[in-house]
């Protein structure tokens, strides 16, 4: 099983989004091959739903996130998923002081899976309101990404 991990920083906008977003994996035939995950960074939302606005604009593309909880990212989860994919450089920043020298998976921005991108960090809707932009950006990124996971993994 190739487990992915998309982190954000209080795992209630970007990262649910992105797990949602496993939809792509299902049309493509693969959910048994790839389990999505989701976490924070930080822990000031555990155990809350998706943010009203990422639950609104799902809703809308009629993807479903029913049962998702925010929780925060811990060590574990640095060896038991094979990429872990942030949505911002603060977030990568922290994920590669947690990790240490330790052998960890993959940890990258989501946008670099997306070709000829000019914009590196995928913005935080939470502070600008731009769930619809972010939904875009998180769907092309989950798009680049799995074609980067079929392709190193002879899917």
């Amino acid at each position: 099983m190739i487990r992915v991990l998309f982190v954000c920083l209080g795992n209630i906008c970007r990262s649910p989004m992105a797990e949602a977003v496993r939809n792509i994996v299902k049309e493509d035939g693969l959910s048994d091959k790839i389990e999505i995950d989701s976490a924070g960074t930080g822990d000031w939302h555990v155990g809350n739903p998706p943010h009203e606005g990422t639950r609104k604009i799902l809703d809308t593309n009629r993807i479903d996130y029913i049962g998702m909880k925010a929780r925060k990212v811990f060590t574990g989860d640095l060896t038991r998923f094979q990429y872990i994919i942030c949505m911002d450089a603060e977030n990568l920043g922290n994920l590669h002081r947690m990790a240490g020298y330790s052998e960890t998976g993959f940890i990258g921005r989501l946008m670099d899976f997306v070709e000829n991108s000019e914009i590196d960090d995928v913005p935080d809707p939470y502070f600008t309101g731009n769930f619809d932009e972010v939904y875009e950006m998180v769907t092309e990124g989950c798009k680049g990404l799995l074609k980067t996971i079929k392709e190193e993994n002879n899917l």
